[in-house]
């Protein structure tokens, strides 16, 4: 099934589109809480007000309808050539539809001269370390957060020779 749809910057001062945010984040972490063993993932404690203030770029999957079926935010470093993708959402009812692919494809995209993409992921989270990896990412690092849980993080070059 192809979901059709487009991706464009949210605007989180946009209060009915920072609590459709916020419900997705919720939606989405939980999930991931389940499957790595750990429910204090930062976004599942934060409050709406904490991510309006957040200070990531997010970028939203919009279906046809308008609504928000999956989100991406990324922090960048303009002077050390890195863009960090801290969150990744999509809705459980549109997950394994390419949605989350897409949205690093946006990401690649707006951010051309990026030295290094990172991003980090619970080891048990497989469909997230699969995805990373489908889409040139390599883990360089892990940690244990809970007795338990890995985080790891993976990198992928950029444009930029570095």
């Amino acid at each position: 099934m192809n979901v059709k749809g487009r991706i464009e910057p949210l605007d989180l001062e946009d209060s009915e589109l920072l609590s459709e945010l916020w419900l997705l984040q919720h939606q989405a972490y939980r999930l991931e809480a389940e499957r790595i063993g750990f429910h204090e993932i930062p976004p599942l404690l934060e409050t709406r007000d904490m991510l309006r203030r957040c200070g990531e770029r997010f970028y939203g999957y919009l279906g046809e309808e308008g609504e928000l079926i999956g989100a991406v935010a990324v922090e960048a470093d303009q002077e050390e050539g890195i863009v960090t993708v801290s969150r990744m959402m999509v809705r459980p009812d549109h997950f394994r539809l390419g949605i989350a692919g897409r949205l690093l494809e946006y990401v690649f995209a707006t951010y051309p001269d990026a030295v290094r993409y990172t991003v980090s992921t619970g080891k048990n989270n497989e469909p997230a370390v699969a995805l990373y990896r489908k889409h040139g990412f390599s883990p360089v690092s892990s940690q244990s957060i809970a007795p338990g849980v890995e985080l790891l993080e993976f990198h992928r070059g950029g444009s930029q020779p570095g």
